[in-house]
């Protein structure tokens, strides 16, 4: 029997969630738990961590797992690589579900960096008005420019005290339009835009708004994850699925 472990936390994952509810396979959706109100699956969810590598792997054991689908965030290099190596262990096959990357077309303007710290030091050293589209995670590399006001679009209203000095947070959730967005920048007299190469469409609007207003994008590239079986589709996961059941 099949029994699929799906790691999600993207747009992806959710549609790939709602076709296995709808062939009525037998498969668990898992979350980071970042998110205070994650958006509600058709299948059963378990949150947290898994306990690196070796507490992924016994979790696949004693689940009797057969395949394991990532679906995560593209940055989200640490689950990839644990997954990698959890599956290894475990002898269970794995494939990911990964977006392609954003690239740039005629009229943008981007400068492209390897890593989050990368993009930081990217940022002018006069005073700018940045939208840090990055999320939540990576926010205190960006306090070597203290200097910059950071806007800040997050799904959940942040806890504590910021670690940039000077911040205005957005509360919303995607995925965004283009005219959204362009207002968004205007109403904040944003000067850059700090985004991450996460690709797909639910975030692209900031980009064609970045290029409308003639702003420049700072874009981090993906961090490295070891080689895995790619999946582009929820269609072509679906024929994994099955070739490899077969």
């Amino acid at each position: 029997m099949t029994r699929i472990l799906l790691l999600g936390g993207t747009t992806e994952a959710s549609a790939l969630a709602n076709t296995l509810a709808e062939t009525g396979a037998d498969a668990v959706f898992s979350y980071a738990g970042r998110t205070a109100k994650p958006v509600s699956q058709p299948l059963p969810t378990r949150v947290g961590g898994f306990g690196g590598v070796e507490g992924l792997a016994e979790y696949l054991r004693t689940e009797s797992i057969t395949h394991v689908v990532d679906a995560t965030h593209p940055f989200a290099a640490q689950m990839s690589t644990n997954a990698v190596h959890a599956c290894a262990a475990a002898g269970v096959p794995l494939c990911a579900l990964e977006r392609p990357v954003w690239q740039a077309g005629e009229g943008d303007s981007w400068v492209h960096v390897g890593t989050i710290e990368e993009g930081a030091n990217a940022l002018p050293e006069t005073p700018a008005r940045v939208f840090l589209a990055i999320g939540k995670q990576n926010l205190t590399q960006f306090a070597v420019k203290p200097q910059h006001h950071y806007l800040l679009r997050l799904v959940d209203a942040p806890e504590g005290t910021l670690p940039l000095p000077h911040t205005t947070v957005e509360i919303a959730r995607g995925p965004f339009d283009v005219a959204g967005d362009t207002a968004l920048m205007q109403r904040h007299g944003t000067t850059h835009v700090v985004a991450k190469n996460a690709g797909g469409a639910g975030a692209a609007a900031k980009l064609t708004a970045a290029r409308t207003l003639g702003l420049p994008v700072i874009m981090i590239g993906r961090p490295d994850v070891p080689a895995r079986p790619i999946k582009g589709s929820v269609a072509e996961v679906m024929a994994w699925l099955s070739h490899s059941a077969a």
